[in-house]
């Protein structure tokens, strides 16, 4: 198959992304031009400073923003280029010394010209509403200075500010750094149709998805003794990651609690967050029905936490990269041609690293850079069919940010929570489409319980995940040790699975294997806010037809130049209300009754 842009799809083999549009090269003379570059707009925009003044009108506020925005393009170019590489190989030391040279020449950057937020946040409401931008062809930059203004209460004076800055540059952020090292250069040996194999943590993983149960045990069983042999180090780091959250935002800041900073950043309120957190902990016995099922289907008295993913039909299905490629461009094309458009981009123009590699980061993910370049992604293809649904999620990630790229790139991303909606949406759109062509019944329950076993990991467990980590914030400052924290985890699962689940000890101390709670703490509520959001979204979808695509597109190319809650009002949704999160758990129930039906 050959599409819009030259791309023959039938061709393409797993590859490393081209970063050239980013940088040339990385060598010395290139960089060393490039930090010149930045110096000189660093020093343009520190001589606004005697500019800046409550009566300095909205022509020559807009003026420094507009500055702003420029020096904040070159930042994130060179912040890209560091993390991309980096990704890409994590033990390759050239990477590593070019990541913290550029974060040590950012955060200096950073520091001066903090000035101009600081000074933003401090003016009286009445001085920042009479400069907001009046005019609607500003619409960005009123929305970036009017978020800017939600964070005043939690800023400190500059030298403060200045302060964490450097902290956070040569102190926690170098820890993270050491974690993620540290992890991704993990080996694990696992004997597969006999052949021992030394494998990196995505394709152990897969395992977890065999019909096997003796494989699936095994892999769980390496995946914890590797990670279990570094349990001391790694639950150092995230003890003193927690002190350093807590120290920073809640005591000098004044945050109301750890998980206010990530709802605050995410521009969620803190009552919609407990009412999701609390609605998932209630249809917990969702899933507890569901896993209880499952056993039944599989011949099992009870399901084992190592079969939580097994599959009902023994499908080893894989699908050739270009085939899963095609797969995802096609589905897109069915819903609107827009959107396969944009998804084609990426691999036309080398912006993917898909192939399986040591050293590479494990995962996925979509990074947008500018909103005029094409997002890059991230991906350890093995042939699955979950990776061909990895590839919808993080090209529909691509896709919002193409959506959204006629806004500055101050308000392009939408926050946290948002982010999720497009990338969820098309793996379910990807499995309606498996559904609408599989005839084999056995093979359509297996892609439904593939679906359920999907959403469990992206809303219960999520935000299981999140439960975990409000209980360790306040365990930490007890001054519990990396034991408690196996002990608490291990209650969380407990409750989450209730009788319907047998869990080995070795789970205990899962949480110490979860990245995302080291980098972004709190982060992992935004899959289940995504998750049960898209749902309600969905169903919408099925019922109207067509005429749910142009507001669906609305919704994308609104981006983060507005407060989420405005967006989605747009769409009926209340955030804030118990039964709208219920009403995503109503699909779920829907699907597992259709799978009890299907196997009688």
């Amino acid at each position: 198959m050959t599409v819009s842009h030259g791309l023959e799809v039938e061709r393409l083999e797993p590859t490393a992304w081209n970063l050239a549009e980013l940088l040339p090269e990385p060598s010395e003379e290139v960089i060393v031009e490039r930090l010149a570059s930045l110096e000189v707009m660093v020093q343009s925009f520190e001589d606004r400073r005697g500019d800046l003044s409550a009566d300095m009108g909205q022509e020559r506020l807009l003026d420094v923003v507009h500055q702003y925005e420029a020096l904040v393009e070159q930042v994130e170019v060179l912040a890209a280029y560091g993390y991309l590489w980096f990704a890409s190989d994590t033990q390759d030391q050239a990477a590593l010394d070019f990541k913290n040279r550029i974060e040590q020449v950012l955060t200096d950057a950073q520091n001066r010209v903090l000035f101009f937020s600081l000074w933003w946040k401090q003016l009286d409401d009445e001085a920042a509403e009479a400069l907001l931008p009046s005019d609607s062809r500003y619409s960005d930059s009123r929305h970036f200075l009017q978020n800017l203004r939600r964070l005043r209460p939690f800023t400190l004076d500059e030298g403060s500010e200045q302060l964490i800055n450097l902290k956070d540059a040569d102190g926690m952020d170098a820890v993270l750094t050491l974690y993620s090292m540290l992890t991704n250069r993990l080996e694990f040996r696992l004997e597969v149709d006999g052949d021992p194999k030394v494998l990196t943590r995505d394709q152990l993983v897969a395992n977890v998805y065999s019909p096997d149960p003796d494989l699936r045990q095994a892999t769980y069983r390496e995946l914890f003794r590797s990670f279990g042999s570094e349990t001391t180090l790694l639950g150092q780091i995230y003890i003193h990651r927690l002190r350093d959250w807590y120290g920073e935002n809640v005591q000098l800041r004044g945050f109301a609690s750890p998980i206010a900073v990530r709802n605050t950043a995410n521009d969620i309120p803190d009552e919609a967050v407990e009412t999701l957190l609390e609605v998932v902990r209630e249809k917990s016995s969702v899933y507890q029905r569901y896993f209880r099922l499952k056993a039944e289907w599989l011949g099992m008295e009870r399901l084992s936490r190592y079969d939580l993913y097994a599959p009902l039909a023994g499908s080893q299905k894989e699908i050739p990269y270009s085939e899963g490629v095609g797969l995802v461009l096609d589905t897109f094309a069915a819903f609107h041609p827009e959107l396969a458009a944009n998804a084609e981009r990426v691999f036309a123009e080398g912006h993917i690293d898909s192939a399986i590699r040591k050293g590479k980061k494990g995962g996925a993910f979509c990074y947008t850079v500018l909103p005029s370049q094409t997002p890059w992604l991230l991906a350890n293809y093995t042939g699955r069919v979950r990776d061909v649904a990895t590839l919808a999620h993080e090209l529909g990630h691509a896709i919002h940010s193409m959506m959204a790229a006629d806004h500055s790139v101050l308000a392009q991303q939408p926050v946290l929570p948002l982010a999720e909606t497009a990338s969820v949406f098309a793996e379910m759109l990807l499995t309606d489409r498996l559904l609408e062509e599989e005839q084999d019944p056995l093979v359509r329950r297996e892609l439904l319980a593939s679906a359920v076993d999907d959403i469990y990991a992206t809303v219960l467990r999520q935000a299981f995940f999140v439960r975990f980590e409000i209980a360790a914030h306040d365990a930490v400052r007890a001054g519990k040790s990396v034991a408690d924290l196996n002990t608490l985890y291990q209650a969380g699962l407990e409750e989450q699975f209730g009788d319907s689940v047998e869990i080995g000890p070795e789970f205990r101390h899962e949480w110490i294997t979860i990245p995302h709670i080291y980098q972004t703490p709190f982060y992992c509520y935004a899959y289940s806010f995504g998750q049960l959001l898209v749902l309600a979204l969905y169903r919408r979808y099925k019922e109207e037809g067509e005429a749910f695509i142009p507001g669906y597109l609305e919704l994308l190319a609104a981006g983060g130049s507005q407060r989420p809650q405005e967006i989605l009002s747009k769409v009926g949704v209340d955030i804030t209300d118990p039964e709208f999160w219920r009403g995503g758990f109503s699909v779920v129930e829907d699907l597992i009754d259709q799978l009890e039906t299907a196997t009688r």
